[in-house]
């Protein structure tokens, strides 16, 4: 489970009285290497104010917006600004005007609206962003949301300086849905616009004619950011904005998955499968998914007569900063004949939190060495999950289920992996290299289904109490703190997606 690269032979002779070296070789293959990341890039950040509309008026908000920006460009080549976060810091004031969200905390997202140029040739883009992790929101002082998020490439059509402006900013600000609670609950929407009589330039990007190109001495500008205001040399191209930039699937798109380059145990990786529904005799998709992976206490007995190496560790699904699958539209035949479309959110109930403050481990792997070179491995995963489903046709015609169908209580998706080194030949499925989890799920009963009449019924005879088989394939991670470009992309993303196995 928690050897590194172990397909292909055995690296050498483990014996069963030296465990402190047994322990060495295995955290060694365990937990990557840190090495420097590529050059070419440099680190901007800007602080900036702003006037927010909270429902007792305006208030003055502190705005920083930083990402890590290409030293240059080149004509009709994308510009990628990666690392764009967003930070809005309420003071006092402000706070008041928030709903009290306790330590469950409060969750934010941003859209500020940057303002592009070549010359006097414009265009404008989005950057979007939410907030990663809930925050609770104090009764005095100041509160800070951070977003994050991808942001759109900008091609320029012609040389000279790209330069990117803040303007107008929005933010969402939800906080948690009580006990109970059928509905989220309303949130504070805010308007801001920018303080007058301050510099709104965030960055400026040289771009050039061809790659191999010398940009000129940056002079006037304060630090981390180049001259602005620069003229597109041959005019009249306006810069064009494009997609926000998601690896690229055989079969289509995967969603953001960024690791933890800070973080020497992170891992993240790309997920996808299948769930049989029993009582439907169909198959239904999860869709490429990320999971964030938090390698955990490893720990070595000898038991049965073997040695064991155990490690505790924790996964938490990510879409779009919430511990969610992304939507997945099947269609299915209701009681064998009528065709039933709907759209499932899959949200993930975290770990309870243990004596430290942080998720107790739901991943528990044993490694048996057998002998040398040979080995088995079981990895056992063990999500709560609570499913929603939405956008209901039935033969056509739309099922107006209302926002809360959902199971009545979370249940469990338990998953289980083994893994075999046979003469130092490694099978099988282990966290780091990733492969096939199978196991079996049982839906439960349905509530909150239905506008004007209940529908509860309906679903639960259709789909509930059954179980099903589950085969998940995890493709291999990245360790973003490794920058290893065989299995991370430059801002730390898995280069692996994996394709559904039944």
């Amino acid at each position: 489970m928690m050897m590194r690269g172990t397909t292909g032979r055995s690296r050498g002779h483990l014996a069963a009285r030296g465990g402190a070296v047994l322990a060495a070789v295995l955290m060694a293959g365990m937990i990557p290497g840190a090495q420097a990341s590529a050059g070419g890039d440099r680190e901007v950040q800007s602080e900036l104010t702003y006037g927010c509309d909270f429902p007792s008026g305006s208030k003055p908000v502190t705005v920083r917006v930083s990402a890590t920006v290409p030293e240059k460009a080149t004509v009709d080549q994308p510009v990628q600004l990666r690392n764009v976060r967003t930070e809005l810091t309420l003071d006092g004031e402000a706070l008041a005007d928030l709903p009290d969200a306790g330590a469950a905390g409060s969750r934010a997202k941003t859209q500020l609206t940057v303002d592009v140029a070549q010359g006097d040739q414009t265009a404008v883009t989005t950057w979007a962003g939410t907030a990663e992790n809930p925050v609770a929101v104090p009764e005095s002082e100041e509160l800070t949301f951070s977003s994050a998020g991808e942001v759109p490439t900008v091609t320029a059509g012609a040389s000279g300086d790209l330069t990117f402006t803040a303007a107008k900013l929005t933010a969402s600000i939800t906080p948690p849905a009580s006990d109970g609670a059928s509905a989220e609950p309303p949130a504070v929407q805010l308007t801001c616009t920018p303080a007058p009589d301050q510099d709104l330039s965030l960055v400026s990007v040289p771009v050039g004619a061809g790659p191999r190109w010398s940009s000129p001495e940056p002079s006037g500008s304060r630090e981390g950011k180049a001259p602005a205001g620069g003229v597109a040399r041959n005019g009249g191209v306006k810069p064009e904005v494009g997609d926000a930039a998601e690896p690229t699937l055989q079969d289509g798109k995967a969603p953001r998955c960024v690791g933890d380059a800070e973080d020497q145990l992170s891992l993240n990786a790309y997920v996808t499968g299948y769930a049989n529904v029993a009582k439907l005799k169909s198959a239904t998709l999860f869709p490429v998914a990320c999971t964030q992976i938090h390698q955990g206490a490893t720990s070595i007995k000898f038991q049965d007569g073997h040695l064991h190496v155990f490690q505790e560790s924790t996964a938490m699904l990510d879409y779009q900063g919430q511990p969610k699958l992304p939507p997945a539209t099947g269609t299915f035949l209701t009681f064998g004949f009528m065709p039933t479309t709907a759209t499932m959110e899959m949200t993930q109930i975290p770990p309870a939190a243990g004596p430290d403050g942080k998720p107790l481990p739901n991943i528990h792997s044993d490694l048996t060495i057998l002998s040398p070179g040979n080995s088995v491995g079981t990895t056992t995963i063990d999500m709560q999950l609570q499913l929603r489903l939405y956008d209901v046709k039935v033969n056509g015609v739309p099922l107006d289920v209302g926002p809360n169908c959902r199971t009545a209580k979370p249940f469990a998706l338990p998953l289980r992996g083994e893994m075999l080194l046979k003469d130092g030949v490694q099978t099988g499925y282990t966290l780091v290299t990733g492969g096939a989890l199978a196991g079996k799920v049982t839906i439960p009963p349905f509530s909150g289904c239905g506008v004007g009449e209940d529908l509860d019924d309906l679903f639960t005879a259709s789909i509930s109490g059954v179980p099903g088989d589950v085969k998940q394939i995890q493709a291999a991670p990245c360790a973003a703190a490794q920058h290893d470009p065989n299995v991370c992309t430059e801002d730390g993303q898995p280069v692996r997606v994996p394709k559904p196995q039944r």
